[in-house]
């Protein structure tokens, strides 16, 4: 290719938004020299396939960025082996989306460090590569930023933080006690999402439990009704990877000393 069309060609590229197109022509076509390819399979290599995965690389990237996750673990980092009674197959079941495809929930059951969160950040991760918005946030912060919002007249706007992602992630639900008004305001969140966008939360709290939780069982009851009508449920009833993770430390300790 001469130097004039390559040139005219990154120009091109660059106008039409296609900055890795630009950077990259060299490249594209030597490749095609080397795989003496047909103009057709040229424009496929290119256009198509090149392209869309550096596009879709950016639109993940900029997802995770603005998802709020807390890390970006993926399954493969879960140590299924620590957890016996926790059948993957289950968990990987969820991880094909077609939950989240079809606007259901997941909910993710257990004591604290059993890895409940990972479970969720990773399922979220995925759904982000798939093509879905994301959101995470603990139930507290949740309240918390509604109650405010409410405050200062500014409620509606403040709930389509929660209620436009595709996959709103809920940590960490059963922590702290809620007042009635407080718990008012997840049902909102919950009934405005039912059957239009996916939940995938985490509790140390059986759903029996939930009335205590919200302080109202009637309230509680709402809420189940509607979160739990489409929803894939996973208990996960193991030890702790904080509590071996901090035992490993000390027994490194002591062997040292």
């Amino acid at each position: 290719m001469s130097e004039l069309v390559s040139t005219r060609i990154r120009n091109t590229a660059g106008k039409l938004g296609l900055p890795h197109l630009a950077e990259t022509i060299r490249e594209y076509t030597r490749r095609a020299d080397e795989g003496k390819m047909g103009y057709l399979d040229f424009l496929d290599l290119v256009v198509l396939s090149e392209e869309l995965a550096v596009r879709d690389d950016r639109r993940f990237r900029q997802g995770l960025r603005l998802s709020k996750l807390p890390h970006h673990k993926t399954l493969d980092e879960y140590d299924f082996s620590f957890q016996p009674e926790l059948d993957p197959r289950k968990v990987k079941d969820l991880a094909t989306l077609s939950f989240v495809e079809g606007k259901a929930n997941a909910a993710l059951l257990g004591p604290p460090g059993v890895g409940k969160t990972h479970i969720a950040v990773a399922l979220a991760v995925a759904a982000c590569r798939a093509g879905y918005s994301i959101y995470f946030t603990s139930l507290d912060d949740m309240v918390r930023n509604l109650k405010a919002a409410e405050t200062t007249g500014r409620l509606t706007n403040k709930l389509g933080t929660y209620l436009r992602p595709g996959v709103l992630v809920v940590d960490e639900v059963g922590c702290q006690p809620l007042e009635r008004a407080e718990a008012n305001l997840v049902f909102q969140v919950i009934s405005k999402r039912y059957e239009k966008g996916s939940i995938i939360l985490t509790s140390n709290k059986t759903f029996s439990e939930w009335g205590q939780v919200f302080g109202d069982e009637v309230l509680a009851t709402a809420i189940l009704d509607r979160l739990l009508h489409h929803c894939e449920v996973i208990s996960i009833n193991g030890p702790s990877y904080r509590l071996k993770n901090r035992l490993q430390a000390i027994e490194r300790e002591n062997d040292v000393a």
